[in-house]
């Protein structure tokens, strides 16, 4: 069993929050802060705006400083966001490790479904099928990350789903939600109309299938596009 203790590698901000998970209210203002971790205001500021670009605490008007329940996206979308600035293939780097993370807990997530997830997942394709063959066409792009991750949404690892969550972040800001070739989305939302009627049917391993060929043809695409 890991020793419960908190990491030197953080800051003092951080082992603060790491070390009072029961304040779940207003966290005391910076002053008061200050004099307990014995920090300068300036230093402890720093750590401040850290915490916040990792989506640990959020800060408003009149309303101080709040814990925020931890989430693994934040801190993976920041170094994802610089990485495909530096180069556009990294997007397909992080879009493979998305493709195996899916596979590899597609089995454990689906179990854990209920029912009122399958009807989530069923009226989730009823939209899908509406946009895309409605006038004018839309495309299902909301509808297409929210399925995705309602699949996974049991997981009880907030670093599978954050890594999930951020790949969908990701792909809305390299553009790919624009990608209008009817046919193609066909044969995706296909795909997905396979995935769910597999699922609510317990036949994971026909949905597992499916997944592994829908999740090949978007890699292609993805590839194709940069």
């Amino acid at each position: 069993m890991l020793r419960e203790r908190v990491s030197p590698n953080i800051s003092e901000f951080l082992r603060y929050l790491a070390a009072h998970p029961e304040a779940e209210d207003n966290l005391p203002p910076l002053t008061e802060l200050s004099r307990e971790l014995g920090l300068g205001v300036a230093a402890l500021r720093e750590q401040l705006e850290v915490a916040r670009a990792l989506g640990l605490v959020e800060v408003k008007p009149r309303v101080g400083m709040r814990r925020k329940p931890f989430t693994f996206a934040p801190a993976v979308l920041k170094s994802l966001d610089y990485a495909i600035a530096l180069n556009k293939d990294h997007f397909i780097a992080f879009a493979d490790l998305r493709q195996h993370i899916e596979t590899a807990y597609w089995h454990e997530a689906v179990k854990l479904l209920t029912p009122e997830d399958h009807n989530a997942l069923q009226e989730l394709l009823a939209r899908a099928w509406k946009k895309l063959r409605g006038t004018p066409i839309e495309i299902p792009h909301p509808e297409h990350r929210e399925l995705h991750l309602t699949i996974y949404r049991r997981l009880d690892n907030p670093f599978v789903t954050g890594l999930l969550q951020s790949y969908w972040e990701a792909y809305e800001s390299v553009g790919l939600n624009f990608f209008t070739d009817y046919n193609y989305l066909t044969e995706v939302w296909n795909y997905h109309q396979q995935m769910v009627d597999a699922i609510s049917s317990n036949d994971v391993e026909a949905g597992y299938k499916a997944l592994s060929e829908h999740t090949d043809l978007i890699h292609q695409i993805i590839s194709s596009s940069q």
